[in-house]
């Protein structure tokens, strides 16, 4: 490997190339997204109007509201990816030196992995949680007539439920994106290890693929019940009574006894066929961004 491409991208080209790989990831697979948030929605055990899968929950958007509700609410996390995978993958690219050189060590090592994922899943959902709550209300099928689009929905949320309303879910948020990036990060260093080297420039993007798909899948496994109960958090209106979740723990204990532990994981098939291929999209794209810049502008 040749210095030019050991010598680290500065932060503005790590920045532009993780905004790059998330807009890529979500133009591809944001109606999953709208999927996995009616799932999480459902309160109970199933029965009466309630979606019985993914291809269930398309079958009767379209029917019932019309194809491009497919991407209603994509507004916010549009707006919000570059940044959020800009960071994501800029964060981890910054502290993976830190730590480092934190605990002594000459190279990256699996513990070290994961912890650099947290502590850039971390940063990642303190920039993220507000908009996540904008684009679950948007996504919520009661909520199709409340709000007009995302500037409607913002002022709406600010003059009745007041400015605190925008930290809905962050405790819930921090612990989705600690765990997914912790996950994912920590299980792509050690497949990459144990995967035979690349020769060619598309075996290494098939390694980078396939590496990121696991990644995300692991990641998705992990962080599965936080978005459950932060999704309900955020969507949360004072108008029908007082919230029945507020932090990830207390919520997830409340919905493991009212309808099973399986209720932890609804939305799971639509979110991990997202962040599956979806990892490995952002991976792909990401590295292919970066190897560009370092051979054209370093």
């Amino acid at each position: 490997m040749s210095a030019k491409t050991d010598k680290p991208l500065p932060f503005h080209f790590q920045f532009a190339a993780g905004a790059i790989a998330g807009v890529s990831e979500i133009l591809c697979m944001y109606p999953l997204d709208v999927a996995k948030t009616r799932l999480m929605l459902q309160v109970g055990k199933g029965g009466g109007d309630q979606y019985t899968s993914i291809l269930d929950v398309f079958r009767r958007i379209i029917k019932e509201e019309g194809a491009s509700r497919l991407y209603r609410g994509i507004l916010p996390p549009i707006m919000v990816e570059a940044p959020k995978r800009a960071i994501k993958f800029a964060s981890n690219d910054t502290y993976a030196p830190m730590y480092k050189k934190l605990f002594n060590k000459t190279e990256l090592t699996q513990p070290l992995a994961i912890l650099t994922g947290v502590t850039a899943g971390v940063t990642e959902a303190l920039i993220v949680a507000t908009p996540e709550l904008v684009k679950i209300r948007l996504q919520a099928k009661e909520n199709a007539g409340r709000y007009l689009g995302t500037m409607d929905c913002v002022r709406k949320i600010y003059a009745q439920e007041g400015l605190k309303a925008f930290a809905n879910g962050l405790e819930a948020t921090i612990w989705r994106h600690a765990l997914w990036n912790g996950g994912y990060f920590g299980s792509i260093f050690g497949i990459k290890k144990h995967m035979p080297k690349a020769e060619t420039k598309k075996g290494e993007l098939l390694i980078n693929f396939v590496a990121g798909a696991i990644g995300g899948t692991i990641g998705t496994t992990l962080n599965t019940p936080p978005d459950v109960v932060k999704t309900r958090i955020q969507n949360h209106n004072p108008a029908n009574g007082p919230p029945r979740y507020t932090t990830f723990i207390g919520g997830a204990k409340t919905i493991m006894q009212e309808e099973g532990f399986r209720a932890l994981y609804k939305g799971y098939l639509p979110k991990v066929l997202r962040l599956g291929p979806g990892g490995g999209i952002l991976l792909v794209v990401y590295d292919t961004v970066t190897t560009y810049m370092r051979n054209h502008f370093m």
